[in-house]
């Protein structure tokens, strides 16, 4: 511990945002740059280097939190992004993205605001991209074995890329036209500005690793025909089967699902468009689903110059502060969040239900019809005389996926067993029932946070190493059946 006395001495600072009139104007990152050094090794001294330290246990890549704050305290910003980068391929991206469990489960936390992790984490990646510390790492001598990753999302890259230093020649193949997945065209600007995505593929491209874009694996290039040209296939697909509203007026013009909005608006800032095909400019905007994607969402519609934003969630609003019984320290708590996009205005609804949708004569839809709901034995009841609308000239509809998507034939292609959830079912290699055709990230776990991505990524190249080699030095963060201290 550098600072014994650090904790007691320093209060919480986090990163200063920028005034929200002047951030809605553009889609730059919203925090103030470099507002975070002067800070940062203060705050870093308040971690209290536990003998027990549960942040490890907190975070699904076991990240050296205490020894990366303590090299941060010191301003060694160099030894501190070796221990960073010796867990988590890409700490740029989870320290901008990821909810933090880390700071849930910080010993601090049990009875004053935990250590800033997440924030000294990507101070400490920032200064070494700044300063050139971060560099390729070639392998020193090539495997001949060859590994084909099809999904460029967070699990796809980090098993990419650990793959390629092990030195397997691998390729990865993406159906988008570009590199990253949901971390290009599902994350907006304003939370992550995709020069970060692009240095690191650089960083790749430098050390071996292939991309192959626009090439949609189970379409424009068979199953079968990919297994044979690879010696391992590692699917990192995500799940990407949205789930839907079926309710009466469903199919209006103007209610999308949250991943056929978002991604416009993001190939607007790649130069794709001018405008993007649909946006919320001078509309009614309804976004259905309480969570990061409807976030996502109410944020890109102020930068869009919606004339009103509404988020609704189905669910009670949670408390603001850890129930000591239901959600006792250690375990992830489920509370009222205020993110970025909510402090830049609109309305957000909590327990109701959306029982229809109204139209124009020209089948555009004006109105969203709603109730409140209660919980009653278990249940969601619709609480009688409380129906009402709200204007909606476009919905986004931010409810969570279902699952891996069955329509380009991958799974079907491959001859893939599902587990009772509808997820690819793999064993304790992340294997799958077909030999050498490995699963990693969402398609895998379903629906989940970007950290669990990387270590899946990270554990499942483990797998596929072992697999061509009979040995591996790779490590392997988590198993398919591990479960943070979370819900």
């Amino acid at each position: 511990m550098a600072d014994p006395k650090g904790f007691l001495n320093h209060g919480r600072e986090v990163a200063r945002s920028r005034p929200v009139p002047e951030r809605v104007k553009d889609w730059n990152e919203v925090y103030v740059p470099g507002s975070l050094l002067p800070i940062i090794s203060k705050q870093a001294s308040r971690c209290m280097d536990c003998g027990i330290p549960f942040c490890h246990n907190g975070c699904p890549l076991g990240n050296l939190i205490p020894e990366w704050n303590d090299y941060a305290y010191r301003e060694d910003w160099s030894a501190a992004q070796e221990r960073l980068h010796a867990t988590n391929n890409f700490p740029e991206f989870t320290g901008r993205l990821c909810p933090a469990p880390c700071e849930s489960a910080c010993v601090l936390g049990i009875n004053q605001p935990a250590v800033t992790i997440k924030n000294v984490e990507v101070s400490i990646i920032d200064k070494a991209w700044e300063t050139g510390g971060v560099a390729p790492q070639v392998p020193e001598r090539l495997s001949g074995k060859t590994v084909a990753v099809v999904g460029s999302g967070p699990a796809g890259l980090a098993a990419a890329q650990q793959l390629t230093r092990a030195g397997h020649t691998v390729a990865v193949y993406e159906r988008a036209d570009r590199v990253g997945g949901l971390l290009r065209y599902g994350i907006p600007e304003f939370k992550m500005e995709k020069r970060h995505i692009n240095r690191r593929i650089e960083q790749m491209r430098a050390e071996g690793t292939r991309f192959r874009t626009g090439i949609e694996i189970g379409r424009d290039l068979k199953a079968t025909d990919l297994k044979k040209r690879y010696d391992a296939v590692v699917l990192a697909v995500g799940a990407t089967t949205a789930r839907d509203l079926p309710v009466p007026g469903r199919e209006l013009q103007g209610i999308y699902q949250a991943m056929e909005y978002l991604p416009l608006a993001n190939k607007v800032q790649e130069g794709d468009y001018v405008t993007a095909p649909i946006s919320a400019e001078g509309k009614h905007v309804v976004v259905i689903g309480g969570g990061d994607t409807g976030a996502d969402c109410v944020g890109t519609a102020h930068r869009q110059g919606a004339a009103s934003v509404t988020q609704l969630e189905i669910m009670p609003r949670p408390g603001e502060e850890r129930n000591p019984v239901s959600q006792p320290w250690p375990t992830f708590p489920m509370l009222y969040k205020v993110t970025s996009a909510h402090e830049e205005g609109g309305e957000r609804v909590y327990s109701v239900s959306t029982t229809h949708f109204e139209g124009d004569e020209d089948g555009n839809v004006q109105w969203l019809h709603l109730a409140e709901v209660e919980f009653v034995d278990g249940k969601l009841i619709q609480k009688p005389g409380t129906e009402r609308k709200i204007p909606a000239q476009l919905v986004t509809l931010a409810m969570g996926f279902t699952g891996t998507d069955r329509e380009n034939g991958l799974v079907d292609q491959f001859g893939l067993e599902l587990d009772e959830r509808g997820n690819i079912a793999r064993d304790a290699d992340f294997q799958t029932n077909v030999p050498g055709v490995f699963v990693a990230g969402d398609a895998g776990r379903g629906q989940s946070l970007i950290v669990w991505a990387i270590a899946e990524g990270r554990s499942a190249a483990r797998g596929v190493d072992r697999a061509l080699t009979g040995v591996s030095d790779l490590p392997a963060p988590i198993r398919p059946t591990d479960r943070a201290l979370m819900v």
